[in-house]
């Protein structure tokens, strides 16, 4: 067997070929993986290689005769899921065999990061036959030396060809096959399209709600069905949902349209267009969302329902009148975040205790609070779902639908049309419901609808924007409820924010500093907390996915005390208190001490 083994070892770089063989022996060198799988590479390696092209022939007609379609060394590696040594089940990725080919061919390794990449530098220099053919994409444009990604450090054939025919310097960078099919086929294909829709326009303007700019050569807007702007929206939503974006804003300004996508809370700016384009592609998107294409001076909300990676996402649509033209931002809702076990939305055990308690309370009113984007949606459906049983029925009134769910009987807020929040919950306590959902309790009309549900033995979750749970109580007095009656029907209230997590692939410890425990009002001591040094995992952030932070407050005998008398707020903070209340900024501080965020988002999210 060590004989077959020595017999079969590679010669180092003297292959000038990127064989299985030499990446095995790269990796074995670098502790990558184990000598059993080193073993079964050296071995079986073109065996394996040969069943996985065999597959992929048969899966692409037999046409998988391109660079592209090659099963490479590193494909073959993968296939056997290999696992680091010395770790507990940590795979192996392409990154790392890529980033260790890159070391032992003294090449710089480039994780290409499609949100900071320029479309136009990536499709410039190079058609888009020629980057898949040669596995190679431009990626930077400075001083006059363009960097250029390739997959295999010793194809060098493409580069040399764009050298001499662009007349350019060029640096080279060692990225994943992965990557660079990605950029290729998104980029190239968004491009490609925007590019043929432009082609196909005369100069035109768009006219904006506060500016109009007057062109006298005329008028053409191509029709929303061309083929070019519906490739252009689809390689447009395809991309956000491989970015784990929560939101596509396509914004339009005076020469030029911008697409930002907005992850893990965060704006991203990743496409500009040519402002003609601009209107078609806000066409495509209002027909998709079955809205009123020739209306362009109102705003107007829509849905699309799709499906990515075998699951169905709901995205919710709303166009904006703005000064250059209508602004767009769709919002993606994915169930797996939109509803999860309530255990894993962040709780610490008490506020879950409480949160659980109060779900399954028979009657009475469940109030989160919060700004616009703290996860109050997510809370709201995950709790319906935990509660949700064929013996009850459960009625919804939003502003509007966020996702649809069929265990859920769901009704869709049109003030323009008398169907408001006040009048739909009238109507629903005809309907025999047990537990309502009330999106926003707004006015005082709906608030006292929703007073009278839970007096009547229904089951009420609501929403009120304000900072804090102790504050929503003042709010519904603003709003003209008796303070007796918010005794008699609330149940518990929830204040909520959503705080960035850390980074689990770039976590670094280090001390905090005494001015850090002065401003958070620590006692002096070490503590030792983390942050992300930043990794091609976060995209360089240091934070990736977000978890929730929750004040929770029990309506207990303590503060019904103080609400059959005179309400003052700072009494019902000190009897939250002496309940055993916890801020949202000791909250977020025990995120900090147990290593899940940073110190930089405790301040941020709690100021």
């Amino acid at each position: 067997m060590l004989d077959k083994v020595k017999n079969k070892q590679p010669d180092g770089l003297q292959t000038k070929t990127l064989t299985i063989q030499l990446v095995a022996e790269i990796l074995q060198k670098k502790n990558l993986i184990s000598e059993k799988v080193y073993t079964e590479l050296l071995l079986d390696g073109d065996l394996i290689k040969k069943r996985l092209q065999k597959n992929l022939d048969s899966n692409t007609g037999g046409r998988a005769s391109k660079i592209r379609d090659m099963v490479s060394p590193t494909e073959v590696i993968l296939s056997l899921t290999p696992e680091l040594p010395g770790t507990e089940g940590k795979p192996l990725t392409e990154d790392r065999i890529t980033e260790a080919i890159a070391e032992y061919v003294n090449m710089p390794y480039k994780k290409i990061d499609p949100l900071v990449l320029n479309l136009q530098i990536v499709t410039r220099y190079i058609p888009r036959p020629f980057a898949l053919k040669h596995l190679i994409v431009p990626i930077e444009d400075s001083l006059g030396s363009v960097t250029m990604a390739v997959a295999d450090p010793f194809d060098m054939d493409g580069v040399n060809s764009i050298k001499q025919m662009k007349k350019i310097k060029t640096n080279i960078v060692l990225s994943s096959k992965t990557d660079i099919l990605k950029i290729v086929r998104e980029f190239f294909g968004f491009q490609a399209s925007i590019v043929a829709a432009h082609a196909e326009m005369k100069p035109s303007t768009e006219l904006g709600t506060l500016e109009q700019f007057v062109s006298m050569r005329g008028q053409t807007e191509i029709d929303a069905t061309d083929s070019h702007v519906i490739n252009a929206v689809e390689y447009l939503l395809l991309y956000a949902f491989d970015q784990r974006a929560s939101d596509i804003h396509i914004e339009p300004r005076r020469d030029e349209s911008i697409v930002r996508l907005r992850i893990d809370g965060v704006l991203h700016n990743t496409y500009s267009m040519k402002k003609p384009v601009h209107a078609p592609v806000i066409s495509r998107i209002k027909m998709l969302s079955r809205m009123d294409i020739a209306e362009k001076r109102r705003p107007q909300d829509g849905r699309i329902k799709t499906k990515y990676k075998g699951k169905e996402l709901e995205l919710r649509v709303s166009t904006l009148p703005v000064v250059f033209g209508e602004k767009v931002v769709i919002r993606i809702f994915d169930p797996d975040v939109l509803l999860q076990p309530i255990e894993n939305l962040g709780f610490y055990p008490r506020e879950f205790k409480l949160f659980s308690s109060f779900i399954r309370k028979p009657h009475g009113i469940i109030l989160l609070t919060g700004p616009t984007g703290s996860g109050k949606t997510t809370t709201l459906y995950s709790a319906l779902k935990e509660i949700s049983t064929p013996e009850l029925n459960i009625v919804t009134i939003e502003d509007p639908v966020e996702m649809i769910v069929e265990d859920f009987s769901q009704v869709g807020v049109q003030s323009a049309i008398g169907v408001t929040f006040a009048n739909m919950l009238r109507t629903i306590l005809r309907q025999d419901p047990d537990i309502i959902m009330v999106g926003e309790i707004r006015d005082k009309e709906t608030a006292d609808n929703a007073i009278q549900s839970a007096l009547t033995g229904h089951l009420v979750l609501s929403t009120l924007h304000t900072n804090d749970s102790p504050t929503a109580i003042t709010r519904l007095m603003d709003l003209g409820v008796p303070p007796f009656l918010i005794a008699s029907t609330i149940v518990g209230i929830a204040a909520q924010r959503l705080v960035r997590k850390i980074c689990t692939n770039c976590v670094q410890e280090r001390l905090m500093s005494d001015e850090e425990m002065e401003y958070l009002q620590l006692e002096k001591k070490q503590y030792t907390i983390k942050y992300g040094e930043g990794c091609v995992e976060c995209r360089g952030t240091g934070y990736k996915g977000r978890t929730a932070i929750y004040e929770i407050i029990e309506c207990t005998d303590r503060i019904k005390d103080i609400l059959s008398g005179t309400v003052e707020l700072k009494d019902i903070y000190a009897a939250a208190r002496a309940d055993g209340m916890i801020g949202l900024r000791e909250v977020a501080i025990k995120k900090l001490l147990d290593g899940t965020t940073t110190y930089d988002e405790v301040i941020f999210m709690t100021g």
